[in-house]
């Protein structure tokens, strides 16, 4: 028996070596899920903040067109001064609306790997399902 017993012994230390030579390879893999996860996620950031930056330069000019024709046509009917200052008071309230857009937008963009996180969970119950601790 005694040789019987030194091959279930060795065969548990293979399997052992192999549980982990699984887990490392399985850590490995969602690392690399997540790195890319998040390289894709900001790419597509990236090019939403490029797209905006070009519109805002063209947005710049056309503003400036608006607001000189803001003010010509408020001046027909008052003084220049207190035409500039509505149109101004007006500009200054659309800024201050576009800022909390813009941050409200930015905060929902954060690239967090979402996908490879439920991955993770998911290895996590089915080992502990596997060793009988998942009760």
């Amino acid at each position: 028996m005694r040789a019987n017993e030194r091959g279930s012994t060795a065969s548990l230390f293979t399997l052992i070596t192999r549980l982990f030579a699984q887990v490392i390879s399985l850590a490995r893999a969602e690392l690399d899920n997540a790195k890319k996860e998040i390289i894709r996620k900001l790419k597509k950031l990236g090019l939403g903040i490029a797209l905006l930056i070009v519109s805002l330069f063209f947005v710049f000019f056309a503003i400036a067109c608006f607001v000189a024709a803001a003010i010509a046509g408020i001046a027909t009917a008052l003084p220049v001064w207190l035409s500039a200052l509505i149109v101004a008071v007006a500009l200054l309230l659309i800024t201050a609306g576009c800022v909390w857009w813009g941050i409200r937008s930015l905060q929902k963009g954060v690239p967090i790997p979402d996908e490879t996180l439920d991955s993770i969970e998911e290895d996590f119950k089915s080992m502990s399902e596997a060793t009988g601790n998942g009760r």
